[in-house]
């Protein structure tokens, strides 16, 4: 690993390349922070996908793509003499050791539930802080991330479930308020009216369905996200196998059987159950 010293100088070679592509390459020169939002998000998703298959070599080339955008911004900032990277790094310091009061001051806190209790509330504090609970929560994040944060931003200052087991009874209880509306969907409403009227409600029921999962999933420590995101990479695998044992038949997916396909899945399973 490198000294401290190496890293202080990685760091400054980058700022410097930052400078000179500012000045001398066309592409990077008439870069804004909203024609770089997008290039953002692809390079923020790109490294959450290298961190869930915990691929080392490309967290690391993902760290650095995510860092640039950093710099970049800040570079922008810079430009508009409004703030610049060292604003950046200060600003966040600042926040960690007024955050941290049980490293920095006289508050103890023997274990990380004790900080988390603490977190909202110190949050809320701050000068240019969260004058809510919830107002820290991005707009734009997906929704399934998004519920757990609120979940997890109204558990740190005591909103929920005594027991956790007791979220199952409110699972089962949004699990058949949507099956009623879902039923009314698709037997009772004739109308266009009737069926738009119920739909609107099912989808509902839908959202409080999932927000209740999210729930439970956070209760028991399980991260939603990264839990779906296990089973879509499953799902891509055994349905990949599917279809190359489709091609070995010369055949398209469509014209396989759905026992066929039953089976091929079956040995995708089987060879997951020998290989992991």
């Amino acid at each position: 690993m490198h000294t401290r010293q190496e890293k202080m100088e990685a760091f400054g070679r980058l700022l410097d390349v930052m400078d000179d592509l500012r000045e001398k390459c066309p592409w990077d020169r008439k870069q804004t922070n909203e024609s770089l939002r997008p290039n953002t998000i692809e390079e923020t998703y790109e490294l959450c996908d290298a961190l869930i298959k915990e691929d080392q070599l490309n967290i690391c080339k993902e760290l650095g793509d995510v860092l640039l955008h950093i710099v970049f911004y800040s570079k922008i900032g810079e430009e508009k003499n409004e703030f610049d990277v060292a604003d950046v790094c200060n600003k966040l310091c600042d926040k960690l050791i007024f955050r941290h009061p049980h490293v920095y001051g006289d508050a103890v806190a023997n274990n990380a539930n004790e900080v988390l209790q603490t977190w909202e509330q110190i949050k809320t504090k701050e000068k240019d802080g969260n004058k809510t609970v919830l107002a820290g929560v991005p707009d734009a994040l997906p929704s399934l991330i998004k519920a757990y944060r609120i979940q997890d931003k109204a558990r740190n200052v005591g909103f929920d479930w005594e027991e956790r087991r007791d979220v199952w009874n409110k699972v089962k209880e949004e699990i058949t308020e949507f099956e009623a509306e879902v039923e009314t969907l698709y037997s009772e409403a004739e109308t266009d009216e009737a069926k738009a009227i119920a739909k609107a409600k099912a989808t509902a029921e839908f959202g409080d369905v999932m927000f209740s999962l999210i729930n439970a999933a956070r209760l028991y420590k399980i991260n939603p996200d990264n839990a779906l995101e296990h089973t879509n990479q499953k799902f891509i695998h055994r349905f990949n196998y599917v279809e190359a044992k489709a091609k070995e038949k010369d055949q398209a997916l469509k014209d396989l059987t759905l026992k066929e396909m039953d089976q091929f899945w079956n040995e995708a399973k089987q060879y997951e159950m020998i290989h992991n």
